[in-house]
């Protein structure tokens, strides 16, 4: 079938609606943003959409590897205790803990966790290589048929690279004792390439206790075949210990009861590993193209940790072990064709994507100094849950497109509780309307209106539970919660170098219910809403030069009245980033970013509130050669006193009689060093 030039403006246009790989080539010649970015007009369907390339990643310094995450605009990575544990996020409003509310995928692969022993949607991505990182196609919204669970605020695809243009070889030296070392490479083998990278990190941070991070991380890959007609096998593996230095109560180092980077319990840690297979395929017939991802992962993790100190066990402490043996399997397919109806041309799509959950067990428990003495609850869990989407692109006028979807998702928990009255089975579905319209390009510039429902699931051992731990009375939660959200947009062009886009947005969910992995139990919290407005600049000032300026604000409000306020503790209300970087000025090149964390309530009336944070982190870079470079990486660069996180509860230290309410903070890192030798082979 042959298409004119509508039919070449819909492929343009679809290029840009998440899994359309099949229009790359048509892309890649629209698009030349220096390597940086792949968010021309005419490439998203979203103003909030786009596309972070490798060489963007790796320009850029980052502490730690979740970090790859503030590449998305307005997003914000921090945490709260040792770097094996999962990081914090925060985007359009959220303290999104964890990872719930923001999907994040590997090669397919999901990572946000469900049921997790700390939280739902746990996302951890201590097991990437950032060096193996090709690109980072980010949405925003519940916009997009192929998004499911946990993706109402905002979605994140990392794709890993086929084949290296070189072999890499690395070494790190930092401050605090961090050493890290990289290798990585792709040859040709059988008419395929096969990629290897292994990491081993060591770190002990500036903490009193020293950290102890030793991690290991390995990737080995076998791809063959084009973007159109190939496969690819990839194995990863990655073990990490550490000691945690957790919040600590404002209180005890006002005091000098501890230092600023003191701990309360000095024996809080964790132990985290994963092991993963996975297959991807792509096969084109013509115009249709066949797309299938498949995957095995099996995780295990314990955390120790001790937040409350002495507020329920005045004599051994509150410590407690939250851990969990995970195995997941799923896969994903899709089929996309390209048609004609009455001189339209249009982009269909329908998909299959399944995935099952068996923990066996995910349990919490007392512990002193990591030896467990009491069991608080154990469960075996079976989650499985299968979602099918269709959506179509139809390309009505040379200035107009719509994306219209939608999917159907259905869970099946089934639950084995060590609590009497919380084991069972249980279900549930939901449909998620999805609507697009796109408009232009006008002056090189693009309008959208987009409108979508979305969900994310709960605990499933909230959806059996009718006894708290204590004994009390609980009725189950509503296994998946609806959310609606709508945005409009621009993306221009009209700057010479300059990609600009603006969003405005709202997004509103049923009800925030979460599991609180620290005490073991579902809560209910009350429906929310959330409106904002997000304002991204890449420009390209010349080939070496490149700026970055985002900005985003945001209002949360809980929308059911309660006498103690309507506030979201530990909603952001603003975000601002801006960067620099210098490529290819002789042998030196380098960056600078700044980082913008705006203050957040931290009680519901909203009379403790967190301060602001606003960090800097810098490099500098010299090619001592053709091959071998190397590079000086500060974070911190100003050395701030700020707070990564800060929390206000309830705690008890020794000495102290009764519960004392206050603001427990985690301390971002002092300026940190780290000099990086790289050979290129």
């Amino acid at each position: 079938m042959r298409f004119g030039k509508k039919a070449l403006v819909l492929a343009m246009a679809v290029a840009g609606a998440g899994a359309q790989a099949e229009e790359e080539d048509v892309k890649l010649e629209k698009v030349q943003v220096v390597g940086h970015y792949d968010n021309a007009v005419g490439t998203s369907d979203a103003a909030s959409q786009g596309v972070i390339t490798g060489d963007l990643i790796a320009n850029r310094p980052a502490l730690r590897t979740g970090e790859l995450l503030e590449f998305v605009p307005g997003m914000i990575v921090t945490q709260h205790s040792g770097d094996g544990k999962a990081n914090q996020y925060f985007l359009r409003g959220f303290n999104l803990d964890h990872g719930t509310d923001f999907a994040t995928y590997v090669d397919g692969m999901p990572v946000n966790m469900r049921t997790h022993a700390h939280g739902q949607g746990y996302s951890d991505l201590n097991f990437l290589i950032p060096e193996l990182v090709q690109r980072i196609d980010y949405k925003k919204g519940p916009y997009f048929a192929d998004e499911g669970d946990f993706a109402s605020a905002g979605a994140a695809h990392i794709k890993l690279a086929d084949h290296l243009e070189q072999g890499i070889a690395s070494l790190s030296l930092g401050s605090y004792g961090y050493q890290r070392a990289v290798v990585a490479d792709s040859f040709q083998a059988g008419g395929g390439t096969l990629l290897y990278g292994l990491e081993v990190n060591r770190n002990n941070g500036p903490w009193d206790t020293p950290e102890k991070v030793r991690k290991y991380s390995a990737t080995l890959r076998y791809s063959a075949g084009t973007a159109d007609d190939g496969y690819s096998v990839t194995a990863m593996a990655y073990h990490n210990t550490w000691n945690s230095t957790d919040q600590v109560p404002l209180r005890a180092v006002e005091s000098g009861l501890i230092g600023r980077y003191g701990a309360i319990d000095p024996t809080d840690g964790g132990d985290s590993a994963r092991y993963s297979l996975s297959c991807a395929m792509r096969k084109r017939d013509g115009n249709v193209l066949f797309e299938m991802d498949a995957y095995v992962v099996h995780s295990s993790l314990d955390l120790f940790s001790n937040f409350t100190y002495l507020l329920s066990n005045e004599e051994d402490g509150d410590q407690f072990n939250q851990s969990e043996r995970r195995t997941m399997a799923g896969f994903n397919l899709a089929q996309s064709w390209t048609s004609d109806l009455g001189g339209l041309p249009m982009r269909n799509k329908i998909g299959l994507q399944t995935r099952y959950d068996q923990l066996s067990p995910v349990g919490l428990y007392e512990t002193v100094a990591r030896v467990r003495t009491a069991t608080v609850r154990e469960d075996r869990v079976k989650e499985s849950s299968a979602g099918l989407y269709a959506e179509n692109v139809t390309q009505w006028q040379p200035w107009l497109r719509s994306l219209a979807g939608v999917r159907y998702d259905a869970y099946r928990f089934d639950v084995d509780s060590s609590i009497e009255g919380n084991s069972g089975k249980a279900s549930d579905h939901i449909a998620s309307p999805k609507l697009s319209l796109i408009f232009g390009p006008w002056d090189k510039t693009e309008y959208f209106i987009n409108y979508g429902k979305g969900f994310h699931s709960n605990d499933a051992r909230g959806t059996t539970q009718t006894r708290l731990s204590d004994g009390s009375a609980s009725t189950p939660v509503t296994p998946l919660v609806p959310t609606r959200g709508g945005e409009l947009g621009l993306r221009t062009e009209i700057v010479p170098g300059l990609q600009s886009s603006l969003a405005l947005w709202r997004l509103d969910i049923a009800s925030e219910l979460v599991f609180v992995g620290d005490a073991g139990e579902t809560e209910a919290s009350r429906a929310s809403h959330r409106h904002g407005i997000e304002w991204n600049n890449h420009y390209i000032a010349t080939p070496w030069l490149l700026f970055d300026l985002d900005l985003a604000t945001s209002h949360a409000r809980y929308t059911q009245d309660d006498p103690a306020g309507n506030y979201i503790p530990g909603a952001v209300n603003r975000v601002a980033s801006f960067g620099v970087t210098v490529t290819d000025m002789g042998r030196w090149s380098g960056s600078f970013n700044l980082r913008h964390f705006g203050p957040r309530p931290l009680t519901e009336d909203n009379s403790v509130r967190s301060a602001s944070t606003t960090l800097a982190y810098a490099r500098v870079g010299y090619q001592l050669s053709k091959r071998t470079r190397l590079s000086l990486d500060v974070f911190n660069l100003f050395n701030k006193q700020a707070s990564d996180i800060d929390y206000y509860y309830e705690s008890r230290l020794s000495g102290e009689s009764s519960a004392v309410s206050d603001i427990h903070f985690h301390p971002v890192e002092p300026r940190t060093l780290r000099l990086t030798l790289s050979h290129s082979f």
